[in-house]
């Protein structure tokens, strides 16, 4: 009788604990709940050493199963997360720039303060650009450049700056060298300087931009997701 009821007790735990795995894991071993059912219902038609021994099998199997499953899931857990590490996190990271033309050029920085414009605010042009908008940094910042090297409107991409639009022009602008706009001279010696570097040109102006296109420009959904970076604030 006491081996009846330990042959019992094993067959309860044996199909509770498959019972509990089954769901989790049915996609890869293939067992369907009719099968289960089915298992459960010849468990109870067999002898005392017949439900032991089956019960041990189920058992062997079951721990096989295990151990060839966890290393499965945790190979496709790594890959998983190895997609989502190499999701680009920069505006950098996320474009192929190098299907855009470059040019070889010497940047530096620019305020709208006397320092660089030698006006002071409440002057009537104090920020105002060549082109006749606002001085602006954003996800399309205002620069300035050389017109016959990069016409006014032109879309450009610098490394470590973000996307630059030549709004302005410079007497020292000339050639190969462009302004960066920043809001403060801190800000130009901290976060810039002075760097040689090839910038990519997204898209040649035809000589004019309003202040409406350089709104369109740093509304465009698309780039949002890049707002919140270090470089743009």
């Amino acid at each position: 009788m006491n081996t009846w009821k330990q042959a019992g007790r094993r067959l309860v735990m044996t199909t509770l604990f498959l019972a509990a795995f089954f769901t989790t894991f049915q996609t890869f071993s293939g067992v369907g709940a009719q099968e289960l059912g089915r298992w459960v219902g010849e468990q109870a038609a067999h002898t005392n050493d017949e439900l032991k021994r089956t019960a041990v099998q189920h058992m062997e199997k079951a721990t096989a199963f295990f151990k060839r499953a966890i290393p499965t899931m945790q190979i496709e857990e790594k890959s998983m997360s190895t997609e989502l590490e190499a999701a680009p996190v920069t505006l950098e990271e996320a474009v192929d720039w190098t299907r855009y033309p470059s040019v070889r050029v010497v940047a530096t920085g620019y305020t709208a303060g006397y320092e660089s414009t030698g006006k002071n605010p409440g002057h009537p042009s104090y920020g105002i650009t060549y082109s006749g908008v606002q001085v602006h940094r954003d996800l399309y910042s205002t620069i300035a450049a050389d017109p016959s090297v990069f016409p006014i409107g032109s879309i450009l991409y610098i490394p470590g700056y973000g996307y630059g639009v030549v709004a302005d022009t410079g007497s020292a602008i000339k050639g190969h060298i462009i302004d960066l706009y920043y809001d403060s001279v801190d800000e130009v010696f901290n976060k810039w300087g002075k760097r040689e570097l090839d910038v990519y040109v997204i898209e040649r102006g035809d000589g004019k931009l309003t202040h409406e296109e350089l709104m369109a420009l740093n509304e465009d959904e698309a780039v949002q997701v890049f707002r919140n970076e270090k470089s743009y604030e």
